[in-house]
């Protein structure tokens, strides 16, 4: 098999794995209400719920991370295809707050999270040159908003059409797509060249890791990126039915988010290759305030929403390009599905508060407003943490290399 055709077949089948995984994982704010209105648990406990598995889903990223760099990735993804599958399908018979946090907060999560960017993204480090690995965690990255563009419209056409306990347990079998997917991943290192960092262990090479102010500033502009998408997708359908806005808007507006983010992860993806991804970090960033201003600014309609979500998208996911790209420059890749794990799992703590005070703020007072308004701060704040990272100019770097 030629190396060009390789390659194709690495991104390609792990960018369709994260388009299961992100698809499914972020189509689950639409189950919100009915979730809420059939079982009577309530607004709080239901948001809470989901507020967890933001956490699971970045707990399982290192976990997860460590053993593949062990023992490969197809076992973990065909693993977490199960869980994924077993959470989903038991979340419609749930009908205690425990039972709906196990199953949908900690199992559902922690399948996704065998099958997300962490190990897929290492994976596909392992295997490419330097050169190539920031165009592929783009593409990679992109398949998680074609999933997000596929499954939030399908959702909730299975929802109006069958009901939403028909619609959870197909997308329960959907996720055992993923194992097949994985197929091209089965050796650990076939293909490409695979960086090691020989005389340093995985515990030493974390230690080293979280005592570089670089790595540090990453974990905390990527908790605002947590935050800002776990309270979207989780409290987006909330927001639209605020504005006496039918629940076909707020599908609508997932899928377009997705969309314009495939747009925006490749583009980051092939900037990184010629840019500071630091310089890419703060853009990204500062377009999300930017936007959230806007969007407080203009009236409510579903226009607004739909231009909101196209905005939105161009910087949506596409902090994990850059993000993933500086932890393998700063420490190779022979660790880097941990060491990028570790910053999903701050991604995901911050996805935790997104969600869960989301619910908060809705049953308190009646709207999100303040949760807006954190959000844009949190924004502006993530923008500028990332500037004193130490990262050298793209071509300076491949030419040392």
């Amino acid at each position: 098999m030629s190396a060009k055709r390789q390659y194709w077949m690495l991104v390609i089948s792990a960018a369709l794995i994260l388009a299961v995984t992100m698809g499914l994982r972020n189509a689950m704010g639409l189950f919100v209400s009915p979730i809420n209105t059939n079982t009577g648990l309530g607004i709080v406990t239901v948001s809470f719920a989901l507020a967890v598995g933001q956490f699971v889903w970045g707990a399982a990223q290192p976990i997860f991370g460590a053993l593949a760099d062990r023992a490969g990735s197809f076992r973990i993804i065909a693993f977490g295809a199960v869980l994924l599958a077993l959470g989903l399908a038991a979340t419609p018979f749930m009908t205690s707050g425990l039972g709906l946090i196990f199953f949908l907060g900690v199992v559902t999560a922690a399948g996704a999270g065998g099958g997300s960017f962490s190990i897929l993204i290492g994976a596909a480090a392992q295997r490419l040159p330097a050169e190539r690995r920031a165009f592929a965690s783009g593409f990679i990255n992109a398949g998680g908003s074609f999933g997000q563009f596929v499954f939030a419209p399908l959702a909730q056409v299975l929802i109006s059409a069958f009901g939403w306990i028909t619609a959870l347990l197909s997308l329960a079998a959907s996720a055992l797509l993923t194992i097949p997917l994985a197929l091209p991943l089965r050796d650990k290192h076939q293909g490409g060249p695979t960086v090691h960092a020989p005389g340093i262990s995985l515990s030493e090479q974390t230690l080293v890791a979280f005592k570089d102010r670089s790595y540090l500033c990453l974990h905390a502009g990527f908790f605002t990126c947590g935050f800002h998408i776990a309270f979207l997708v989780t409290h987006l359908p909330g927001e639209v039915a605020l504005c006496g806005l039918p629940a076909s808007v707020s599908a609508a507006s997932l899928a377009i988010i997705g969309l314009f983010n495939i747009v925006g992860s490749l583009g980051v993806g092939w900037l990184a290759q010629t840019y500071r991804m630091k310089y890419l970090l703060f853009w990204v960033y500062g377009i999300r305030a930017v936007a959230i201003t806007f969007y407080l600014m203009a009236p409510h309609t579903a226009f607004t929403f739909y231009v909101f979500a196209a905005v939105l998208g161009l910087s949506w996911l596409a902090t994990v390009p850059p993000t993933a790209g500086l932890v393998g420059k700063l420490f190779g890749v022979r660790y880097l599905a941990t060491l990028f794990g570790l910053t999903l799992l701050s991604h995901q703590i911050g996805g935790f508060f997104g969600a869960w005070l989301g619910g908060i703020a809705i049953a308190s007072s009646g709207n999100y407003d303040w949760m807006w308004y954190a959000d844009i701060a949190l924004a502006l704040a993530a923008a500028l943490v990332n500037l004193p990272i130490r990262e050298a100019q793209p071509k300076l770097a491949a030419a040392a290399a």
